[in-house]
């Protein structure tokens, strides 16, 4: 046996004698990948260093006639002409692959956040290995630090392709910086993780394989982001360059040449303006010229490629020029289509599950809908796993509403902690949860960093009615009207609006605390909408309540300051704060003025982002963030509980995923682009 580094892991491997024929090889001459004994990807180079000899490789066989229902690809070169020179090996977890099938899915609807799907065939720069604690090469073929942490310099694969076979090339990193999401016009506030402490970096390009990001500051917590994070650190610049007047002086001729209104009007229907890669294509939102238009949707590096997009679904092909191959050559992915299907009926989901329908589902399914799933494993020939959340069902007033009376209620401290103590969470746990679930308080970091005081996970966090209905008369909240509810200290009626999504949070969860609520005198309403129907609402700040699942890891908070920063979340999560978001963003001059906590919330991230990890300052910093956070009660935990994942018999080399989470990016740590359909 031989050591061999992969990415600064030293690993065993098998004697090189036993790859005497890389395209020969089989899962049973690396017996122990899954297992942790030996590495489950490598770089082409190390691959073929460590075997002995040069890999041969092949295709789907119906790789041409997939590419032939891609809109404006052309011929479809052999696949050594595709592939880079130095592609990803990826080793399966159980067997190699057989080429074909459908894989099927079901989601939310239309533009609602269907991460669960985008994870399967997602790629970035890096990602985390499925220890949840490694970082390996995707997109990249490697990266290197300096001493300290301001400067990030990423080697990208010679000869890698987009999806309609151009070139992909560090000019593709620079563009989506620079000229995407450095424009007023496409953003209109930059987002926290492309800058350092509210300064933009720079991005060099010395060459077509190396990217330098050079940061203001240190941010070590940048590396995490490209390896968790759904905005890909990359986008096609010979086709969104063609709409962009920075690159193309006639992009808006040209744009309106096709149909659109202009250039960035072309740019947002390729790729949107919230970096969501999942955003329609121009099928679904401009129908009227997509069959006219050079490419129906954006070139990609990912596994599929969408061939139609409709209100109903939408259908993806296998992206012939895909960067991965397995250890017998053959080019990844397994899967030849994709199909997704939207339904916004909780309980018809959960009927097609039951029926053996789909092939894969996390996202969206809750604890209460465990028993029936469980009921119907054998009969349905699908497997159900009940894994951990990262995140924790939480609820928060919304402290910037525009009635002015709802503001000031929401505002009080007082009304916060009230409803908090409120809650039985013990009683949750055990009814909505069947008692396998943790009742604690929102804390922010999920799991607790060890430097971070457990008493916060208790905080406010015990059932004591009396409290609340002390605290609540504190405020001057009486039922003035005999109905058996509280009114506002001003008088007025409170009813409060509970819309949720069951994307976000479970409806048994709203009810119950909708109940302990009423049993201190808060009326409430509670109904279910919609993901877009909520985030509609939470985004033009209509609601009282928000609610939705909630955490981070140490490691994502460390490049993404948006848990802490007004509205403490994206748009895809949940929000408070709107109005004093509107006031960091417009530099004070629009919405309202954030409390001096919230001010030192904001300050303490960006100095925790840089600081030293381990060191003191990071400590203290890291406690100081908790307890703001915590004391005020923005958001209000409730239980952090396992949730059900869903898959087909059929589908192999499925994973024994370690969380349900979406932090972690869902299927990507788990590398879904070696799945296969053993139908």
């Amino acid at each position: 046996m031989k050591k061999y580094l992969l990415s600064g892991v030293a690993t065993l491997l098998i004697p090189a004698a036993a790859y005497a024929n890389c395209p020969a090889i089989t899962l049973a001459d690396m017996q122990g990948v899954a297992e942790g004994a030996f590495p489950q990807q490598y770089n082409l180079d190390e691959f073929e260093a460590a075997a002995g000899c040069d890999m041969e490789f092949s295709a789907n066989p119906d790789a041409a006639a997939l590419n032939a229902r891609i809109q404006g690809n052309g011929d479809l070169p052999a696949v050594e002409d595709r592939l880079p020179s130095n592609p990803l090996v990826m080793v399966p977890y159980a067997s190699v692959g057989r080429y074909g099938g459908t894989l099927d899915v079901l989601s939310n609807a239309t533009e609602a956040g269907t991460s669960d799907f985008l994870s399967v065939r997602h790629v970035n720069l890096v990602r985390y290995s499925d220890d949840l604690q490694t970082i390996v090469p995707n997109v990249a073929e490697s990266w290197e630090w300096n001493d300290d942490f301001t400067q990030l310099t990423f080697h990208l694969r010679e000869g890698h392709k987009w999806s309609d076979g151009a070139p992909f090339t560090s000019a593709d990193v620079k563009f989506w910086y620079d000229n995407l999401h450095m424009d007023s016009n496409i953003f209109e506030t930059w987002k926290d993780y492309v800058t350092v402490a509210g300064e933009r970096m720079t991005v060099d390009t010395p060459d077509e394989t190396t990217v330098v990001f050079n940061l203001p500051a240190p941010k070590p917590g940048l590396l995490a982001h490209f390896a968790t994070h759904f905005g890909q650190g990359f986008q096609p610049r010979h086709f969104l360059g063609q709409f962009h007047p920075d690159i193309n002086p006639d992009a808006d001729a040209y744009a309106q040449s096709l149909g659109f209104e202009n250039g960035y009007d072309a740019i947002k229907a390729y790729w949107g303006n919230s970096d969501w890669t999942d955003t329609p294509t121009p099928m679904l939102s401009h129908p009227d010229i997509a069959d006219s238009l050079p490419k129906a949707t954006l070139p990609t590096l990912e596994s599929h490629i969408y061939v139609t997009d409709t209100t109903e679904g939408r259908h993806l092909v296998a992206n012939p020029y895909f960067f991965q191959v397995d250890p017998t050559g053959q080019q990844l992915p397994y899967i030849s289509e994709q199909d997704e299907v939207y339904i916004n009926d909780n309980e018809v989901r959960i009927l097609k599950l039951v029926n053996g329908e789909v092939d894969y589902k996390a996202q969206s399914l809750q604890l209460a809908s465990a028993p029936i799933l469980l009921e119907n494993q054998e009969s349905g020939n699908y497997t159900i796993d009940l894994r951990p959340e990262i995140t924790i069902g939480a609820f928060g007033f919304n402290v910037t509403h525009d009635d002015p009376a709802r503001r000031e209620t929401f505002g009080d401290l007082r009304f916060r902690e009230a409803m908090s103590v409120a809650i039985n969470r013990d009683e949750l746990n055990e009814v909505g949860f069947f008692g396998l679930g943790t009742p604690q308080q929102y804390v922010g970091f999920s799991p607790l960093p060890a430097f971070i005081d457990e008493a916060w996970l208790s905080y406010k966090a015990e059932y004591d009615p009396a409290a609340a209905n002390a605290l609540l008369d504190d405020m001057g909240m009486v039922d003035t009207d005999g109905d058996g509810f509280r009114e506002m200290p001003n008088g007025e009626k409170l009813v409060l609006n509970m819309n949720f999504s069951t994307q976000g949070i479970a409806g048994q969860t709203v009810e119950l605390v909708a109940q302990y609520w009423a049993d201190v005198g808060i009326q409430s309403v509670v109904k279910e909408v919609t993901p877009d129907e909520y985030r509609s609402a939470q985004s033009s700040n209509q609601l009282d309540v928000v609610m939705w699942r909630k955490s981070q890891p140490l490691a994502i908070v460390l490049g993404n300051n948006e848990l802490w920063v007004p509205p403490f979340e994206n748009y895809f999560g949940v929000r408070n704060g709107m109005l004093w978001a509107e006031w960091v963003d417009s530099g004070g001059a629009s919405g309202v003025e954030p409390p001096e906590y919230v001010k030192q919330l904001m300050a303490d991230i960006n100095a925790f982002q840089s600081a030293a990890q381990g060191s003191a300052e990071f400590e203290a910093l890291g406690q100081n963030l908790v307890k703001n956070m915590v004391e005020n009660l923005l958001f209000i935990g409730t239980v952090q509980a396992p949730a059900p994942m869903y898959h087909h018999n059929s589908l192999q080399n499925f994973a024994d995923f370690k969380t349900h989470s979406y932090e972690y990016y869902r299927t990507y740590p788990y590398r879904a682009t070696q799945w296969w359909l053993d139908e």
